[in-house]
């Protein structure tokens, strides 16, 4: 296992800060640290106080950060965990987020890598220990994929009437950062694949519509598409689109299986988007593990849409929009905030 540049050099065990209050649960999680052999236990703290005060002094690759904690919740925390951490990547490992989506929602969205429901105390035995390091491996494994120049900002980016955006691990931050630079009034609808389970829809859904300010709805079969609205596939069923006989495009819901086993995928909904919007689809992967997007990338660039990638260095997990950019597919490689800058730049084309 290669450890990612940046924090964490190339010649040592990338090292892990554990937060949480309970003395049982940093005991069991050092144990699982440090009897990997494939990480170090920086320091095991009891509040984020002092968490801070450690940062300040030393550099870590991971946090483990507890949400429920005394002084000062792990939520309430994070932001500041994320700034003194320095691109310290935050798993929240915390019985909470077995309490509901929402939690779990507004900890992704404010800059958590990932989510894991922490055990009772009992039950730190068994398979969370595996589950643990494997989480922490696949975060582990981001940015090992050869050197790739970053393209600048597209300054002429040709008109689109839609806007089409897969993301995975670390995308709900992303897509954040995106929308936030898009201005309200852009009439373009906007679709959305996030690899999200069925029950945290709603709540993305409804996060989404705040940051972009305008309506945000989880999509529904044959439903017409209105101008400026955000539309997400389901957490069951990829998100399509067609043209109807009235000359109307309306989301088409399909639940057929993806080349990359992924439901809802990327890759469906690019290559129907692809056929519906033909080359004014600017098609956007953000953060995610795996490769789903590359096929539908590939269909959007045969029929003569616009392709933007996130880069490397602002993306937890390089692998989809690597996958896409190492393709040769990418029209440009950039953090979500200068493709947002980049959609608002071309507003004003609209349709013409």
């Amino acid at each position: 296992m290669i450890p990612f540049p940046g924090p964490a050099a190339a010649d040592r065990q990338p090292r892990v800060l554990i937060v949480d209050d309970s003395a049982v649960a940093r005991a069991a999680l050092s144990r699982f640290i440090t009897g990997s052999g494939r990480f170090e236990l920086a320091g095991a703290l009891p509040d984020a106080q002092r968490a801070l005060a450690f940062l300040r002094k030393e550099s870590v690759d991971f946090i483990l950060l507890d949400l429920v904690m005394p002084h000062q919740s792990g939520i309430d925390a994070l932001p500041e965990l994320l700034k003194a951490g320095a691109g310290a990547r935050v798993l929240v490992v915390s019985s909470s987020a077995a309490e509901g989506a929402a939690v779990t929602m507004r900890a992704l969205a404010l800059g958590a890598a990932d989510t894991l429901v922490k055990p009772s105390i009992g039950a730190f035995a068994g398979r969370f220990g595996e589950t643990l390091l494997a989480r922490l491996d696949l975060l582990a494994t981001h940015g090992v994929n050869r050197p790739l120049p970053r393209r600048a900002t597209i300054m002429t980016p040709p008109p689109f009437d839609a806007i089409a955006i897969g993301a995975s691990t670390g995308g709900i931050h992303a897509l954040a950062s995106l929308l936030e630079q898009v201005p309200a009034a852009m009439t373009q609808p906007i679709f959305v694949t996030q690899h999200l389970p069925t029950a945290f829809s709603p709540y993305f859904a409804a996060q989404i519509g705040a940051v972009a300010r305008r309506p945000s709805t989880i999509a529904h079969e044959r439903r017409r598409v209105l101008e400026g609205e955000v539309l997400i596939a389901p957490g069951d069923a990829h998100l399509l689109a067609a043209t109807q006989a009235d000359g109307q495009i309306a989301t088409r819901l399909s639940q057929a299986p993806s080349p990359t086993g992924n439901l809802p995928s990327v890759d469906p909904m690019f290559t129907s988007l692809a056929q519906t919007y033909g080359t004014r689809l600017l098609a956007i992967v953000l953060t995610g593990m795996g490769r789903d997007g590359l096929q539908g990338a590939r269909a959007v660039r045969a029929a003569g849409g616009t392709i933007v990638v996130q880069d490397r260095d602002s993306s937890v997990v390089w692998g989809m929009p690597g996958a896409v950019a190492e393709a040769g597919l990418a029209d440009a490689v950039l953090a979500p905030h200068e493709i947002g800058a980049m959609i608002a730049a071309r507003r004003a084309g609209g349709r013409a």
